[in-house]
C-alpha cells in the first residue's frame, strides 16, 4: 500500500479503528485532540509516512469513543499506536517526532 494514500484516514468510532485494524497487516493510529498544537505538528509528518510507509496510517480523536482513552491509557496527545497483524504493539507519547523517527517506529519487528 506504498504511496496509495496522500493522507491519514480519518478515523470516527471504534467500529472504524476495528475495521482498519481488522482489514490491514499494519496499521499506525495518532490519538488527537482538537486544538493540541503538538498534534497539529505531527499531521505533516503522519502524511509524510502514510506516502511512504507499507503501514495505513490513520488519525482519531478519542473523545469520539471516550471507552477508548481508559482502554489505550491515552494520558497524553499526541499517542501513537501501531498494530501489526490485528494487534497492539507499541505505543509513543513522545510528543512532535519527525519523518524518520516515526518510520522508524511503524517498521519495528513485533
Amino acid at each position: 500500500m506504498t504511496g496509495t494514500r496522500e493522507r491519514p484516514v480519518a478515523l470516527s468510532s471504534r467500529a472504524d479503528l476495528e475495521d482498519l485494524v481488522g482489514s490491514h497487516d499494519r496499521v499506525l493510529v495518532e490519538f488527537y485532540t482538537d486544538g493540541c498544537g503538538k498534534c497539529a505538528a505531527m499531521e505533516p509528518v503522519l502524511s509524510g509516512v502514510a506516502r511512504s510507509s507499507e503501514a495505513v496510517v490513520a488519525t482519531m480523536n478519542p473523545r469520539d469513543d471516550p471507552e477508548l482513552i481508559d482502554e489505550y491509557d491515552v494520558r497524553s496527545v499526541p499517542k501513537l499506536l501501531l498494530f501489526v497483524d490485528g494487534e497492539l504493539v507499541e505505543t509513543r507519547e513522545d510528543g512532535v517526532l519527525g519523518v524518520e523517527a516515526v518510520r522508524a517506529f511503524v517498521a519495528r519487528e513485533n
